[in-house]
C-alpha cells in the first residue's frame, strides 16, 4: 500500500470526526451562516464586512492549496468576495454559505487557469508534517514524502485537484464539497476516487 497516498486519506480520518460535539459545532455554524446570509441579502454592508472577516483566510488558503501563489491568491480572494456581494441574491440556502463561497472561489480560479493556460502552478500548499517526536532522519523522510505528494496533487487535472483540496484539505464533508464544486455527490465521489487512483498510480 502506497504511503504517500495514505497521507491524503489519513487527513480525512482526523478531518471528519463523527461525534455529537462535531455535529453541535456544525449546527451552530449553519445557524450563524443563515443569519449572515439573511443580512447579506438585505444589503447590509456590515454583514459584508463580517463575511470577509469570517471567511477571508479560508478562501485565501483554498486558493493557495489549489496552486496559486501568494499575491495571486490574495487578488483572487478579493475577486471572490466582490463576486459574492454582486451575486448574493443567488444564495438560496444560508446554511450553504460556506460551500457557496468555495464554489465562487473555484470558478474564479478555474477562469484564471483558462486565461493563462500552460503556466505552471506555484505548488500545492496544505500538507503539513506531523510527528514532533520523530527522529530527524524520519522527519526528513516525511518532509520528502509530503513534497512529492504536493507535486503529485499539483499535477492532477483541475477538477480532480479541486476534489482533493475541498475534501481532504478544506475538510468539507462529501455533501458540502459537492456543493462547493457545483456537482452531484455521486459525481464528486467519482472525481475523488479518480484523483486517489491517479495518485496511487504515480507512486506505484
Amino acid at each position: 500500500m502506497d504511503e504517500n497516498v495514505k497521507l491524503v486519506e489519513q487527513e480525512a480520518d482526523s478531518a471528519h470526526p463523527d461525534n455529537s460535539r462535531q455535529e453541535a459545532r456544525e449546527a451552530h455554524l449553519e445557524t450563524r451562516q443563515e443569519s449572515l446570509a439573511v443580512r447579506l441579502r438585505h444589503g447590509d454592508r456590515s454583514a459584508a464586512a463580517e463575511l470577509v472577516d469570517a471567511y477571508y483566510e479560508k478562501i485565501y488558503l483554498f486558493l493557495r492549496r489549489i496552486g496559486h501563489n501568494h499575491q495571486l491568491s490574495e487578488d483572487l480572494t478579493q475577486e471572490t468576495f466582490m463576486r459574492a456581494w454582486d451575486h448574493i441574491g443567488q444564495l438560496r440556502d444560508g446554511k450553504a454559505l460556506n460551500a457557496w463561497l468555495y464554489r465562487i472561489a473555484g470558478n474564479v480560479s478555474r477562469l484564471h487557469w483558462r486565461r493563462r493556460k500552460g503556466r505552471q502552478l506555484s505548488g500545492v500548499e496544505g500538507f503539513e508534517a506531523h510527528g514532533a517526536g520523530e527522529a530527524e532522519s524520519d522527519r526528513a523522510g516525511h518532509r520528502e514524502e509530503l513534497s512529492q505528494l504536493r507535486e503529485a496533487v499539483g499535477r492532477l487535472p483541475w477538477k480532480l485537484r479541486q476534489a482533493i483540496v475541498l475534501h481532504y484539505m478544506e475538510h468539507l464533508t462529501i455533501s458540502r464539497a459537492a456543493e462547493a464544486a457545483g456537482v452531484r455527490e455521486g459525481t464528486f465521489k467519482s472525481r475523488l476516487n479518480r484523483a486517489l487512483n491517479t495518485l496511487r498510480k504515480q507512486f506505484a
